[in-house]
């Protein structure tokens, strides 16, 4: 299929317009839409909010009847169902909308085809896969969830020239800078949950909140849930992650024993386990159920090690500072030993940049 470079100029600004959704629509997908007659836009939007209108209902009522007969570039399918909105494909036809570009097609069962099809049943012209991969990054986490059952899985780490976390004796504030801190700061206000261990508890006694000094439309509209993983329930009464402000997962053991009201003000789930740890892909398949479609990962050197190891870490967000701690600080992950170089992990570099005097890689796996 071929497509023009008006469509693909109105398909990027759809585009654009998606990802200012990204940190407000979880657990729905980010969109945008764009309306045009040729290159003339006569209305765009994009989904602000889980439970508000759709992004094509938002351009729909700023192109008004200047829609009819116009061309809708949606990055996602328009859904075909009733949720907690009516659906965007009865929309579009009502409006007399004449061709649909489509980014992406939407998993989502409800949806899967039946958007595409009830706008052709209606005579509306409809092409898709428009800047389809750039429309699925967007929502990476989403198709995760959907397609694999599991969420996209997000390790942030931060380290020395030398690959050191922290220091010998655990003191890790701060090796990078505020720029890196604060870009971090964006990366946990995206996704669906922030999850570390229990020895990060016990060590550092972490917040795991989103602490943004922006603007309104940047701030979450559903926190990340914080979700610790505490075999045996050793989590301290005063860790911040029992107050109650932010929602909060405890994943624990069937066979833990819970000695006071502790956790009162969270949510405790036993999981199964796998040897002496708790079982990491049932943990990911319960957050799944759960909505949650992007995992943020902050956690020491043996749980991050153990979902790399287990092949469960879809993307590595590694801020590197230009400092060296030395050979008796602590490494950046704890992986089984090799003995061949064929053996190595490899990655590649999606993303870099630099932030103050750091530097931001977004590697994945090779």
């Amino acid at each position: 299929m071929t497509f023009s470079v008006v469509d693909a100029m109105h398909m990027a600004q759809a585009l654009r317009l998606a990802e200012r959704g990204l940190t407000t629509t979880h657990p729905n997908p980010r969109v945008g839409c764009v309306i045009a007659h040729g290159e003339r836009v006569v209305g765009q939007g994009w989904h602000v909010r889980a439970g508000e209108p759709h992004a094509e209902v938002h351009a729909l009522r700023e192109a008004g009847e200047q829609a009819r007969g116009a061309t809708a570039y949606v990055t996602l399918e328009p859904c075909a169902h009733h949720g907690r909105t009516p659906p965007c494909a009865d929309a579009l036809i009502a409006a007399g909308v004449a061709r649909v570009v489509i980014a992406a097609e939407d998993p989502f069962p409800q949806v899967a085809g039946k958007g595409i099809a009830k706008l052709h049943a209606a005579g509306i012209v409809v092409e898709s896969g428009l800047m389809r991969e750039a429309a699925r990054e967007i929502n990476i986490g989403f198709f995760s969830r959907i397609e694999r059952q599991r969420p996209w899985v997000r390790v942030k780490l931060a380290m020395s020239l030398d690959g050191r976390t922290a220091l010998a004796n655990g003191e890790s504030k701060w090796i990078t800078g505020e720029a890196a801190r604060m870009d971090g700061q964006r990366w946990r206000a995206r996704s669906s949950a922030i999850l570390t261990g229990v020895g990060t508890v016990l060590a550092d006694n972490p917040q795991l909140t989103v602490r943004l000094p922006s603007t309104q439309d940047e701030k979450p509209s559903v926190f990340p849930t914080r979700v610790i993983l505490d075999r045996q329930l050793r989590t301290p009464a005063d860790s911040h992650v029992l107050d109650g402000q932010t929602p909060t997962l405890i994943l624990h053991a069937a066979s833990a024993q819970v000695i006071d009201d502790r956790f009162a003000k969270v949510e405790r789930i036993a999981v199964p386990e796998q040897g002496d740890a708790l079982d990491l892909r049932a943990m990911l398949g319960l957050l799944a159920e759960r909505h949650c479609s992007e995992l943020h990962v902050e956690a020491g050197p043996t749980l991050c090690g153990a979902l790399f190891a287990a092949g469960l870490v879809d993307e590595l967000l590694l801020y590197v500072a230009p400092v060296l701690l030395g050979d008796q600080a602590r490494p950046l992950m704890h992986l089984p030993s090799l003995t061949e170089m064929t053996s190595r992990w490899s990655l590649r570099a999606v993303d870099q940049r630099q932030l103050g005097s750091d530097w931001r890689l977004l590697l994945r796996p090779a």
